[in-house]
């Protein structure tokens, strides 16, 4: 990849940070979930390991790459995934994209605390005795915990 420019650092650029991670949920929005849900594409572009290894280059290097590079690897990675959200996908275990649920999965990868003390996760400590609060309730239980 000689023609490639590595990426910089994003450490201390908030400007950049906010730039690179604009790009990367545009084309998971246009890609995964706009694309990804539409009836006229396909759930996947299904490729044989050995083709779908010609196609991708997971050679892992030991500099940065630009960012245009990664946007396209970003593209190329849905490109050959399943699209689980897809209204022609079923699957017994799992189907669907809820919004939602992206929203808040957003805010906790964002946040990315572990979340089993209140010290660390309050909000989260609080969510979960909430939720767990309910689905005793629901069962009969009056105490109980996770």
């Amino acid at each position: 990849m000689a023609d490639s420019e590595a990426l910089p650092s994003l450490a201390g650029d908030p400007v950049a940070v906010e730039a690179l991670l604009r790009a990367v949920f545009g084309v998971v929005v246009d890609e995964a979930i706009q694309k990804g849900t539409s009836v006229s594409q396909k759930v996947c572009e299904w490729k044989e390991p050995e083709e779908l290894k010609q196609l991708l280059d997971l050679e892992l290097r030991s500099q940065g790459e630009s960012q245009k590079q990664i946007l396209e690897r970003c593209r190329a990675v849905i490109r050959y995934s399943v699209k689980t959200g897809h209204p022609r996908f079923f699957n017994q275990l799992f189907s669907g994209l809820d919004p939602h649920a992206l929203a808040g999965r957003i805010i906790t990868e964002s946040l990315n605390t572990s979340q089993y003390t209140y010290e660390i996760a309050p909000v989260f400590v609080l969510m979960e005795e909430e939720v767990l609060r309910k689905l005793r309730a629901l069962v009969g239980w009056s105490s109980g915990d996770g």
